[in-house]
């Protein structure tokens, strides 16, 4: 989008839109070269898959043994942020090892160095907020000036996990079915370490397992219905080279003007329609037909013979 939705990569973002963390977190998570959604029911399917995503990442543990447990939430985030720094570059080479079969993965660079470059900038993003959280509480004095940028940092990372989370850091631009299976290996590793552990975080057997499994479980059957949609409507297979599959083209508008045509509607005929006997009304701009003289000779011998 252009104005103050722009991208950094392609765009510009107004002076005053920097203020606003929701439209620098589009320019930053959200560059115009991330491809947008191909099918309405597929981003329906984003957004609860993307719920289902941040209550493991973010974790409800965080609201148990009565009130709200602040630094909880931060090693939560910390630990998110450690997952996706190694479980995505490793999820995405094990996919080149099997697109390799199928074509050239050299073709490739490109989209995963961009990817490459918006999974550095949010890790990133959330190491730095998470620090400045944990010493504006010691800060003193500093606490007027920290809290402002702390303030704008958390929106900013709020709303850049949003945008990530919908494309998974742009990766759909490799191939649109790594966001739903990236999805989904980040959600189970986050939960594994509590569902061998056995730690609950106070909560209930039952209520402690509905919680650990519920988010990954509701992701992985969320992933799988994209890719099914996207392998029945559109031919897109997640095994399958990127470059091998038939580019998707966008329908045409329904109120879109008509095409115009190659060649004019209407082409005068060639040559001489009437080759047998010339046209039927004569040539208009010629004699008249038989000879003009031979209607007696006005200076001739009159009938008396002179």
């Amino acid at each position: 989008m252009a104005g103050s939705q722009g991208s950094w990569t392609g765009g510009s973002l107004a002076a005053r839109d920097l203020w606003k963390p929701k439209h620098v977190a589009r320019a930053v998570f959200h560059p115009a070269w991330i491809p947008e959604s191909i099918d309405p029911a597929v981003e329906q399917l984003k957004k609860i898959r993307l719920i289902a995503g941040t209550v493991a990442a973010v974790g409800v543990y965080t609201f148990v043994e009565g009130g709200f447990a602040f630094d909880e939430m931060l090693e939560n985030m910390l630990t998110a942020s450690v997952v996706l720094l190694f479980i995505t570059p490793l999820t995405v080479g094990i996919m080149l090892l099997v697109w390799k079969r199928d074509g050239d993965i050299r073709v490739l660079k490109p989209p995963l160095f961009n990817s490459l470059k918006l999974l550095l900038a949010f890790v990133g993003s959330i190491v730095v907020t998470v620090l400045l959280l944990q010493s504006a509480g010691g800060a003193g004095l500093f606490v007027l000036l920290l809290g402002p940028l702390v303030i704008w940092l958390a929106g900013f990372v709020a709303r850049g996990a949003w945008h990530v989370g919908a494309n998974f850091f742009g990766t759909a631009g490799v191939h649109r079915c790594l966001p739903p299976l990236l999805a989904t290996v980040t959600t189970w590793l986050m939960a594994l370490p509590d569902l061998l552990t056995g730690d609950l975080h106070g909560l209930s057997l039952g209520m402690g397992v509905l919680f650990i499994l519920g988010a990954p479980v509701t992701v992985t059957g969320i992933a799988l219905l994209e890719m099914r949609r996207l392998d029945q409507r559109y031919g897109i297979r997640l095994k399958a080279h990127p470059a091998t599959q038939t580019p998707y083209v966008p329908p045409m508008p329904p109120n879109a003007p008509p095409v115009p045509p190659a060649t004019p509607p209407y082409v005068p005929p060639q040559g001489n329609p009437y080759p047998y006997g010339g046209s039927p009304y004569g040539n208009p701009y010629g004699p008249p037909a038989g000879n003009p003289y031979n209607q007696g000779n006005p200076y001739g011998p009159g009938p008396h013979g002179r």
